[in-house]
This record gives structure tokens, C-alpha cells and sequence, in this order.
């Protein structure tokens, strides 16, 4: 403003008039770049690339609109059907001070509770009867094998619940008698809660019997073992599988003679388990275990990670295995061809380094000794190239094992065995141990009859 303060008249008006005219040309060209981006918009250039900023992101084609998924109840908390229902209602009215009647449900709050019950014990009393006509006294006798085995006092019910917890719930005989006392007041002993599962496993004897039969009528069968200890001593724990059952066998061998004993030395279908020596007694077709030997591998290939012929081979012998994995033929005759050529292959990777010094030395004499039993579940669609099914099954016990530090008698051993098996056997089929162990217990006719007694 200083500097304009000293001009004249004339050079103020000759300013202002210069300034007029660049106002006027910059409102022109303003106007003719709006009326040129009207025109762009309605009919855009094609073919000419435009720069695009790098915070831009491309466009993504919508994606479809999927039909909702229908849910029964919604996303709201389900509600239980109440057995029992307490109202709450105001009496009188807080202004006013008259009387209320009626009403209506305004809003509504479960709350789950269990009941605080005791044992129960059921006294059963045989009344002597005597006829006044002939003199002689008659008993009634009850058959009470649905209620109670033998002659032991604990119900059915609650040796079921028993065989659940230590089974299912994998809890120590202690924790079992802690838990009866705190929830119904019942004090078990040690011994009586140990004599009930014994009872138990006799009375599921026979199914045990059964489970064994259909394991060794199993076109296959996979079997494993695991560490057991015995009143100190170290045993072993034999488990086969099939799709439909669980069979578990106390052994202090881990040796070869296990598993005919338990399969049959006649068995005839196929043996899918890990590279145990113990399972090479059988005769007929074998299946090793894949998951085992890829475990391998990956620990020798992540042990020599600059090693570049050990990663090669590494990535030979697991693409050979993808590729078999991937084969799929209705023929049989293909199936059996296409076995040959993946052991021919497998064998030829292992050959070169099984009688040389090299870090896959190991590994590749494996291939040599077991390359006729790696492929089996290629010319048998159904049987799988693991043994995942016995491992699954064994986890259970030894969970049991570290929580209970094993049994103490070769009693207990065979009880646990028992009912590891029919406890497995019923979860591996989608059925409920407690409901299932109940139904076994108590299978009875429970029809009351008379004796005489003069």
C-alpha cells in the first residue's frame, strides 16, 4: 500500500486498467477449460493413456451378492425351555399407592442353574410272605441286572458316570472321589471306585470280544503303540483301528509277537502303520506310514538348508509322492502298473545314497528296505498313505497316561485297556460314553419272578 500511495493519478488508472485486462483473459480461458471438460465427460477420448496416481487403486469387478445364510435362531443368545418360572410384578402403584392386578410379560431373563441334590439310595426289601392255607412261606426275588451289576451296591447309572470320568474326563481316581463328595455329598472309597470300573470292564468283556473280532475281519488296519507304565515298570500300549473301532492292548513287548496275537497269524487284510519292525511279521500287503517319512524329511532338510543336493532330493522324493497321491484310475490293471512305475522311481532316488556316506543316508536305506510297502494305497484307492487314525486314537491315552502316571496292576492295566476301547470305539462312532456305558450296563430284563421257601 506504500508503493501505491506514492503513484500518480495517471499510472493508478493506467494499473488498474491492466489488471482489467488480465482479469478479463484469464476468465476467458477459465470458461473455454470448463466448457472443454463438459465435453470430455460426455464423450471421452479412447485410446489414450492417462496417468494414474500411485494412491489410486485399480477397480475390482463387484463380486456376486450371496444368498444369506438362514439361521435357526438368529445372532440373538438361545433360549432354553424353562423348567421352572418365577414372575415378577409390582404391587402397587410407586404414585398413587393403589393395588395392581394382571400384567403382561414385558421382557424376559434366563438364568441357568443346577440343582443342589443328594445321592439317592434305594433300599430294596424282600418280603417273606406265608399261606394260610398250605403253611408254606414264599420270597419275592427281583432281577435287578438293569439296575445294578452283580452284587455291588454303586447303580448302573453311576458306574457309567465313573467309567466317564476317568475315561472321557481322563480325571484320577482321587479327583473322581473329590468330585462325588462336593457335588452329591457321596464319599466313595478309594478301592470301591476302583473295584466299580474293574466291574465295569468285566461286564464289557464280551463287546471288547466283539471289537476284536471286527478288527480282525478289517479289510485294513492301523496299528501303533505308546509307552505305558505299570506299577512302576515299563509296558506298552497296542492300538488298531478301523473305521468303525478302536481296540487297545496292555503289553510289556513292543516285539513282533504282538500284533498276530491280537490280529491273528492268518490276518489277511492290509497293515498300514509306521516303519516298527514289529509289523513286518505280517505276510500280506503293508502301507508305511508317509506322514512319518515327510517328517523326516523335513527335519533333514531344515538341518542342511545350504546343502543344495540334500534340498534337491529332498524335493524329488516329495514330488514323487504328490504325483502318486494325485493318481486317480477306475482300472485296476492301471493301478497296479502305476504302483510298479512310483517304486521303480523311488527306489532309484534312494539307491545312489543308501550305501554312501551323506546326510540322507539314513532315509534313502529306509526307501531300499520298505520301497514295496510306500505305494500300497496307490493300487488300493481306500486304504490311506498315513497312519493318522492310530495316532489320533493313542492321543487320548497318553494324555491319561501323563495325568494318572499310568495303573498299578496288570488288573488294572487290562481295565484300562477294556474300557480305552469302548470308550473310543462309541466317540468314533458319534455316540455319547455316558449314554452308550449306561445302555451296555444296563441291558436286563429287570422281570420280578417268585421263589418258594418252605
Amino acid at each position: 500500500m506504500a508503493d501505491l500511495d506514492v503513484l500518480s493519478r495517471e499510472e493508478l488508472v493506467a494499473l488498474a486498467k491492466e489488471l482489467w485486462e488480465s482479469n478479463q483473459l484469464l476468465q476467458s480461458e477459465v470458461s473455454a477449460l470448463r466448457a472443454e471438460s463438459e465435453r470430455l465427460k460426455k464423450d471421452p477420448p479412447s485410446g489414450i493413456a492417462r496417468a494414474v496416481p500411485s494412491f489410486v487403486k485399480p477397480s475390482r469387478p463387484a463380486k456376486p451378492k450371496r444368498p444369506k445364510k438362514k439361521r435357526p435362531h438368529s445372532y440373538v443368545r438361545h433360549r432354553e425351555e424353562p423348567t421352572k418360572i418365577t414372575e415378577h410384578a409390582v404391587e402397587e402403584c410407586p404414585d398413587c399407592g393403589r393395588k395392581l392386578f394382571g400384567g403382561w410379560v414385558h421382557r424376559v431373563r434366563q438364568v441357568i442353574e443346577i440343582p443342589v441334590i443328594r445321592y439317592e439310595v434305594i433300599e430294596h426289601r424282600f418280603l417273606r410272605c406265608r399261606c394260610g392255607v398250605c403253611g408254606k412261606n414264599y420270597v419275592a426275588s427281583a432281577d435287578l441286572s438293569g439296575e445294578v451289576i452283580g452284587k455291588h451296591r454303586i447303580g448302573v447309572r453311576l458306574m457309567s458316570l465313573l467309567v466317564y470320568l476317568k475315561q472321557s474326563c481322563r480325571m484320577p481316581v482321587r479327583s473322581i472321589q473329590r468330585l462325588m463328595k462336593s457335588l452329591w455329598g457321596l464319599h466313595l472309597s478309594i478301592g470301591e471306585i476302583a473295584e466299580a470300573l474293574h466291574a465295569a470292564a468285566r461286564f464289557g468283556q464280551g463287546v471288547y470280544e466283539a471289537l476284536k473280532e471286527k478288527v480282525r475281519g478289517s479289510p485294513f488296519v492301523h496299528g501303533d503303540e505308546t509307552g505305558w507304565r505299570e506299577d512302576g515298570k515299563n509296558h506298552w500300549l497296542w492300538s488298531f483301528c478301523t473305521p468303525e473301532a478302536r481296540l487297545f492292548v496292555m503289553d510289556k513287548s513292543r516285539g513282533q509277537a504282538v500284533p498276530p496275537r491280537v490280529l491273528g497269524e492268518r490276518y489277511g487284510g492290509i497293515v498300514v502303520s509306521d516303519f516298527l519292525s514289529a509289523y513286518s511279521y505280517h505276510l500280506g500287503l503293508h502301507q508305511r506310514c508317509w506322514v512319518h517319512y515327510l517328517r523326516d524329511l523335513k527335519a533333514l532338510s531344515e538341518g542342511r538348508p545350504k546343502d543344495m543336493g540334500v534340498q534337491q532330493w529332498v524335493r524329488d522324493v516329495r514330488d514323487l509322492y504328490d504325483e502318486a497321491k494325485a493318481f486317480r484310475s477306475d482300472k485296476r490293471g492301471e493301478r497296479v502298473r502305476a504302483r510298479e512305475q512310483f517304486q521303480e522311481r523311488l527306489y532309484a532316488l534312494a539307491l545312489p545314497y543308501a550305501k554312501r556316506e551323506c546326510p540322507q543316508r539314513l532315509l534313502a536305506q529306509r526307501i531300499t528296505r520298505f520301497v514295496q510297502e510306500m505305494f500300497t494305497f496307490v493300487e488300493h484307492p481306500d486304504i490311506p498313505s498315513d497312519n493318522n487314525p492310530a495316532e489320533r486314537a493313542l492321543r487320548p491315552a497318553v494324555i491319561y497316561r501323563k495325568v494318572c502316571g499310568g495303573t498299578r496292576s496288570e488288573k488294572g492295566s487290562a481295565t484300562a485297556a477294556t474300557l480305552m476301547s469302548l470308550v473310543g470305539t462309541w466317540s468314533l462312532n458319534g455316540q455319547d460314553p455316558l449314554t452308550a456305558c449306561i445302555q451296555m450296563l444296563g441291558a436286563g430284563s429287570g422281570i420280578q419272578s417268585l421263589s418258594h421257601q418252605p
